[in-house]
């Protein structure tokens, strides 16, 4: 096992990871900005090593710094956390160049799976359900004779894509070629890869996740079903696990699919298989991300599995000490995340509290909100017997989360809690296309 591991993040899930680290004896190493030199990581890791400038470029996306901390100070393992370099196929190989161990999947499989459109490829080839889709696409006359022969509406997709970038959705002919350059043009700024590919747009779909774990041994056990389908600008909002949408019967074929997923793709460590469904409990597969995921602990909460204590352990090499038969979801649980809608300073803060509560933040009262980073500002995340009581207890922690000098999306949250599609579980990817909040 790890004696010394550097977190390669800053913020909520920089401290998740120190604190997993401290239940396992493990000493950490936090890096920072120059705008997070006051930051709660910093405090409570032991050691801390500043790595540049405030903009990402400068600090928590240079690589070469990073590295060159971890063996300044002899960690032996690099935690990434999500986003930034948690993706990044040339960082996991540069870590490996140094005798650094990256704590997530081999440099070549996140290289594989982050080209969607290679994925997508690999999944229809080993039996995982596809939507009607193409390969990748030449330029815009390719695009538009594709969508002839599929049908609109079509979705383009960035091949390189995440978060939501790169992808446009396109109802009409005369739409198509200005769609295609101007998402190109997107995911070329944002990835550095402006090729595109098409896929059938289904709505009204469920945007459902299976999480997995996969140990160096050969084992792979999936980890019960999230619902994340209401999201912003294709932003999550909310997740919860399990889904109200899926029944037993769909939820053994979706972690069927993603076991089929993994072991097509050789994977090792925590990753998440993320499927389409319709109403009629059709799933496709979306996308494959080979990393810790924001919503992991409504995952932890049902299951009673520590995620990251179990990524660290996989990268060290120690096998899966359970089955797929030991996982049994529990109750049910809820994660709303916090975003902030302008950068400033926190100037009251009070998180709610009571039994299975937690707000995941790094806010204390008076903390500076850099202007450099995600806008999120934590994650508020509850857990009860019955998804009737993890929604009541929600909507009371929401009422008593208070952080006040950063404008922030409480109320919003606090009205998607309390509308009748949320409560009945009967809500789909379009359901911020027909919310209206009272504010």
């Amino acid at each position: 096992m790890f004696t010394k591991i550097l977190i390669a993040n800053r913020g909520e899930i920089a401290i998740r990871i120190i604190r997993a680290c401290k239940e396992m004896g493990i000493a950490t190493v936090a890096v920072y900005s120059q705008a997070d030199k006051d930051s709660l990581h910093t405090a409570l890791a032991d050691q801390a090593v500043c790595v540049g400038g405030p903009r990402p470029e400068e600090s928590y996306l240079n690589s070469q710094r990073i590295v060159s901390a971890a063996l300044a100070t002899g960690a032996q393992a690099i935690h990434p956390g999500y986003g930034f370099l948690s993706e990044n196929a040339q960082f996991a190989a540069l870590c490996k160049q140094y005798g650094i161990v990256f704590i997530g999947p081999p440099a070549q499989v996140i290289g594989e799976m982050g080209d969607k459109e290679a994925a997508r490829r690999l999944m229809k080839q080993s039996g995982v359900p596809t939507t009607p889709g193409t390969d990748v696409l030449p330029d815009a006359e390719a695009a538009v004779q594709a969508a002839k022969e599929i049908g609109y509406p079509v979705m383009l997709k960035a091949s390189a894509g995440g978060g939501g970038k790169g992808i446009r959705i396109v109802e009409r002919p005369e739409d198509l070629e200005r769609a295609f350059r101007t998402a190109s043009a997107e995911a070329k700024n944002a990835f550095g890869d402006g090729r595109m590919y098409m896929e059938k747009y289904l709505n009204p779909v469920k945007h459902i996740e299976v999480q997995l774990l996969a140990d160096q041994h050969g084992h792979t056990v999936c980890l019960g079903e999230r619902e994340c389908s209401i999201q912003r600008n294709n932003q999550k909002l909310i997740e919860e696990s399990p889904s109200p949408g899926v029944s037993g019967e769909v939820r053994a074929r979706l972690m069927e699919a993603a076991a089929k997923a993994a072991k097509a793709a050789n994977y090792v460590n925590a990753g998440t298989v993320e499927f389409l469904m319709d109403s009629a409990g059709n799933f496709y597969f979306m996308e494959m991300n080979t990393r810790l995921q924001v919503e992991h602990p409504v995952t932890e909460l049902v299951t009673g599995v520590d995620i990251v204590k179990w990524q660290i352990r996989i990268a060290a090499g120690v096998p899966l000490d359970f089955t797929q038969a030991d996982i049994h979801l529990q109750g049910a649980a809820i994660e709303c995340r916090i975003n902030a809608t302008n950068a400033s300073r926190v100037e009251f803060f009070h998180p709610p509290g009571g039994p299975w509560v937690r707000f995941d933040t790094c806010l204390y009262q008076g903390c500076d909100i850099p202007p450099y980073y995600d806008s999120m500002l934590g994650k508020l995340i509850v857990y009860s017997s019955t998804r009737e009581e993890a929604i009541r207890k929600m909507q009371s922690a929401l009422c008593e989360l208070v952080i006040d000098g950063a404008a922030n999306n409480i109320e919003d949250q606090i009205e998607i809690v309390r509308d009748r599609r949320f409560r009945a579980g009967d809500y789909y990817t379009d359901f911020m296309k027909f919310f209206r909040p009272k504010s």
